[in-house]
């Protein structure tokens, strides 16, 4: 509630710029580093996520590990098939440093990831045998997309194009978990690669991609979709200036990122409550909402964020683990019948302080108790403009206080306190806020 207040105090620019700025977060780096090197030396592929999600939950630069999480499904890769924890964390401390650099760096740097070499089998390109995966993947999932909604006629490049790029990626291995250039395994030969023609290497690859106009209309498509709508289809028009103002910053990510942030648009019923929250931010829209903690030693700290993890897993979104190449289908993919049931389960275990998973990590009751938010329908009010600002209909709001009226007159154990009746009551309350169709919705 602190950081809501002091968001609108504010004031919409100076919010925007406390976003970007964030704070040092030393403790935090130093428990990241401490938990991940556990999980790189015994390869603890099943803590990976929980690892991520105790991050996200604490870090100082939220916005940076959003975006973190966007790169993550933009270049999506999965340890179901690296098989090495200490790579996809590699991968995962990559997109952290360039969330809001350079895209033409992290491009070329990913191109040479440890876990993506794995994942999109680089290693196996050999002079005489390339492997297309890469090259493939780059064009149509990374960089061009298939087609510039410009000239959406037209393909953005042709299997010709994979395969003479692919022979560009030939010669690169591992050796003890490094990228390494074997120039003998390196096919050298001239490739036609979108029109141009040399003896291209793969650096040479990325820079053609990132010379198409087209690969500016795609990451800011894609970027539109992750922070606006998912529903409304952007059109050229609408993208070319931001197309245009991110090649002109040589594809400087932040300044795209700051100016979709900044726009008009952003704040337009296209962006309000338009976007289905993924599993991820469901969860931690709770926990950090009722400024929960994962308190007690290390280990149980841990523990907390791998229940997490695991509950997101029946959400449907297992960090490190995308489902495909494409990453999750987001938007309506995330809600049907089965887990909208199990995010009703999932904010009950959080809410209701009596499961073993979470125990009293988040109590709402405590949370209005320390708010002095407890007279009357006060209660309701302050989770409605904690969790959904306040914006339901009349007849939500009235439901909700007849059902704390009603609840105020049941009968409880009789070993019960009225104080612990009161609080159980208040830990109903928000349950019911939290599964409103409503919260379902960024």
């Amino acid at each position: 509630m602190q950081e809501l207040d002091t968001a609108l105090q504010m004031g919409p620019e100076r919010a925007v710029g406390q976003l970007f700025q964030g704070r040092p977060d030393p403790e935090g780096d130093e428990v990241w580093g401490m938990v991940t090197r556990g999980i790189r030396q015994f390869n603890l592929g099943d803590q990976l996520a929980a690892a991520w999600l105790y991050r996200m939950l604490y870090s100082q630069h939220p916005l940076r590990e959003k975006l973190t999480l966007f790169w993550h499904n933009h270049f999506a890769t999965s340890n179901r098939k690296v098989q090495n924890a200490g790579y996809m964390i590699g991968q995962n401390e990559l997109f952290r440093r360039h969330a809001l650099g350079s895209f033409r760096t992290l491009l070329q740097e990913v191109s040479h990831d440890p876990a993506m070499m794995v994942w999109l089998d680089t290693i196996q390109s050999k002079r005489g045998q390339p492997n297309e995966n890469y090259s493939r993947e780059l064009m149509e999932l990374f960089s061009l997309g298939i087609r510039n909604p410009r000239h959406a006629e037209r393909r953005n490049y042709s299997e010709q194009d994979i395969r003479e790029a692919a022979r560009a990626f030939t010669g690169w291995t591992l050796v003890n978990g490094q990228a390494v250039f074997q120039a003998n395994q390196h096919d050298d030969g001239e490739k036609n690669v979108l029109g141009q023609r040399g003896r291209f290497r793969s650096s040479d690859i990325v820079r053609i991609c990132l010379d198409q106009e087209s690969t500016s209309y795609f990451i800011v498509g894609k970027l539109f979709r992750f922070l606006v709508s998912e529903n409304m289809q952007p059109s050229a028009d609408l993208l070319e200036p931001l197309a245009r103002s991110f090649r002109e910053s040589d594809y400087h990510f932040g300044r795209l990122v700051e100016r979709v942030l900044r726009s008009n648009l952003f704040f337009s019923e296209h962006a309000y409550r338009n976007r289905i929250k993924t599993p991820v931010d469901f969860a931690l829209g709770i926990v950090r909402g009722l400024e929960g903690h994962l308190s007690g030693q290390d280990h149980q700290r841990r523990l907390g964020s791998t229940e997490l993890a695991r509950a997101m897993d029946g959400l449907g979104q297992r960090l490190f683990y995308p489902p495909s190449v494409a990453g999750w289908d987001m938007g309506r993919a995330w809600l049907n019948g089965q887990t909208f049931l199990l995010r009703q389960n999932l904010a009950l275990a959080l809410t209701s302080t009596s499961d073993d998973r979470f125990g009293r990590r988040a109590d709402p009751a405590g949370l209005v108790r320390r708010h002095n938010r407890m007279q009357g329908n006060e209660p309701v009010d302050f989770f409605l403009r904690l969790f959904l600002q306040e914006d339901v209909t009349d007849a939500t709001r009235q439901r909700l206080h007849q059902y704390l009226q009603t609840a105020s007159t049941q009968s409880y154990p009789f070993f019960w306190t009225p104080e612990e009746a009161a609080d159980q009551r208040l830990r109903s309350l928000c349950h019911l806020v939290l599964c409103l169709p409503e919260f379902q919705l960024d």
